[in-house]
C-alpha cells in the first residue's frame, strides 16, 4: 500500500509499505481518501509535532521497534503489587526472552522522579535500545542493560530504553504503587495459575 511516512521534521515521503497493524493501544490506522489528504496531513503534523520534532522521533523509534517487538507471539505476565494484579503483554525480543527466564521474581522497586519504579539487576540483559520520545503509563522497559523500569505516569523523555512490554490497563497503577519503594512480583500468566 502507499503511505505517507514521516522520518523527521521536514522529511515526509510517500512510499510503498506493508499493510499496517495495530500493536500498541495508542496506535491508529487512518485511511485518507482523495481530496482530504492535505488538510488531514497538515492537522496530524501540527497535532503530533508540538513544534519540536517529537512526532518524528517517535516515528523513527516505532519503525525500529516493529520487528523486534513483534506481535506474532506475545506472552502475558501478571504483576502483583499489594492486593492488586495487573496483566501485561510482553514483546517478543531477546531482552524479553532473558527476562522471562528469570521469572517468577519478587523485587523491591525504588521510586524515581515521581513517574517510575526501578530495580537494578546484578547481571546484564541483552539490549536493543531506542529513543522513544514519550513514555506511557504502564510501559515496562530496561534502561541501560540492567535496570528494570515500571512507568506509572506518561511523560516525554530523551532517554533510550529497550521495550519489554506494557500493562494492559494501567489506570490504577499510579495509586497502587504509591510514592515510595514497593514490592512487585512478576510472573508469567501460566506460572500464576
Amino acid at each position: 500500500m502507499r503511505a505517507t511516512v514521516m522520518y523527521e521534521a521536514g522529511d515526509v515521503r510517500i512510499q510503498n509499505v506493508p499493510d499496517p497493524k495495530i500493536v500498541e493501544p495508542t496506535d491508529a490506522i487512518i485511511r485518507v481518501t482523495r481530496g482530504l489528504h492535505i488538510p488531514i496531513l497538515v492537522a496530524l503534523i501540527w497535532c503530533f509535532s508540538n513544534g519540536d520534532g517529537a512526532f518524528a522521533a517517535d516515528t523513527r523509534a516505532t519503525e525500529r521497534n516493529v520487528d523486534r517487538n513483534s506481535s506474532s507471539r506475545m506472552d502475558k505476565m501478571n504483576i502483583h503489587i499489594g492486593s492488586k494484579t495487573f496483566t501485561a503483554t510482553l514483546y517478543d525480543n531477546p531482552t524479553v526472552t532473558a527476562f522471562k527466564a528469570m521469572l517468577p521474581l519478587t523485587l523491591e522497586m525504588s521510586e524515581l522522579n515521581g513517574n517510575e519504579k526501578y530495580f537494578h539487576f546484578a547481571t546484564d540483559l541483552p539490549v536493543d535500545t531506542a529513543k522513544l520520545g514519550t513514555i506511557q503509563a504502564g510501559d515496562i522497559m530496561l534502561w541501560q542493560s540492567n535496570s528494570l523500569v515500571l512507568f506509572y505516569k506518561t511523560f516525554r523523555t530523551s532517554y533510550s530504553y529497550t521495550k519489554l512490554g506494557r500493562i494492559d490497563n494501567a489506570s490504577e497503577l499510579a495509586t497502587t504503587v504509591g510514592s515510595g519503594s514497593v514490592s512487585v512480583r512478576f510472573e508469567l500468566e501460566r506460572d500464576s495459575r
